[in-house]
């Protein structure tokens, strides 16, 4: 039976225990998409990351990711976690210029600050404006109607992406978003309907006042009932609020609540340049063991 090193690394946070937590298997080489998914509904996390040498020469590494119940293109915080424990592994360096990564949504690039700040960047926004769906939306989120409407004068519903579709929904209070109660088979069907990976429901309302959003993720659709700090979704706010003029001029650098309705509070720090999201924040591993893989034809049991 082969064994293979994982680790849970904890992203948009250096506080163990907070943030989102990612799993990650360092050398998946060899693994099957059956394997693969196995050890990503054993973890239980939102997304575990697979990371192999890439194969080609446009890029040094490449990732696959896993939700409990499905492969998605593309994940923020496992991606950032990733390159955190290459990090503290010393398998890479700070300020040695950009990592280029491939994923299935094509090549890009990671770069490191001194501090450990992991940068990801994103694929150039896109922004679809859905039609003014407030009822349909406020019943599958659990929200008050007037709530979605009072925050929707200069920024409408839209599906944004910078390679993985979410649902932006701005709601006016902090209150308001704190009492959302999701039913996730409407969430679910709603994401299906707008090709969505998941709703991003939003405030300018935050507990910081160095913040700019705090926002709550769900994707239930994709096995992630709620995530707790989503890094693909805050590039895809950020070319959002660019696109709709939520700020003139735009900050040149966003921050980004998330997680603290769930217990695991962690910040996104997003710079848009030249329309470009990079997408950062800091990492700690919290969570260091081996994982026993059965062969791919046999039963589906993992013992870690």
């Amino acid at each position: 039976m082969d064994e293979r090193r994982i680790v849970q690394v904890d992203a948009f946070t250096d506080e163990p225990l907070t943030g989102n937590p990612a799993g990650v298997v360092p050398n998946a080489s060899g693994l099957d998409a059956d394997q693969r998914q196995a050890i990503a509904r054993e973890m239980a996390v939102s997304e575990t990351a697979f990371l192999t040498e890439a194969t080609d020469e446009e890029a040094a590494w490449q990732l696959r990711y896993y939700t409990p119940t499905q492969e998605v293109d593309l994940c923020g915080h496992a991606t950032v976690g990733t390159f955190g424990y290459l990090l503290e592994a010393g398998e890479i360096a700070p300020d040695t210029g950009p990592e280029r990564l491939r994923t299935n949504i094509g090549v890009l690039e990671i770069t490191v600050d001194e501090d450990g700040t992991i940068w990801m960047t994103q694929e150039p926004p896109t922004i679809e404006p859905i039609e003014q769906e407030y009822a349909a939306v406020a019943d599958a989120l659990g929200v008050d109607k007037a709530a979605l409407e009072g925050a929707s004068a200069d920024l409408p519903l839209a599906v944004a992406s910078t390679g993985l579709p979410f649902l932006i929904v701005p709601i006016t209070y902090l209150s308001d978003l704190g009492a959302a109660d999701p039913d996730m088979t409407a969430v679910a069907a709603l994401t299906e309907r707008f090709d969505a990976a998941g709703v991003y429901l939003f405030t300018f309302d935050t507990l910081e006042p160095t913040s700019t959003a705090h926002g709550r993720m769900f994707a239930p659709g994709a096995g992630v009932p709620e995530d707790p700090v989503t890094g693909t979704a805050s590039g895809a706010v950020a070319g959002y609020l660019e696109r709709y003029g939520a700020f003139d001029p735009l900050p040149e650098e966003l921050v980004l609540e998330q997680g603290h309705y769930l217990d695991r509070p962690g910040l996104v720090r997003v710079r848009l340049e030249n329309g470009i999201p990079h997408v950062g924040g800091t990492t700690v591993t919290a969570l260091e063991g081996r994982i026993r893989v059965p062969e791919s034809d046999g039963d589906d049991i993992l013992e870690a």
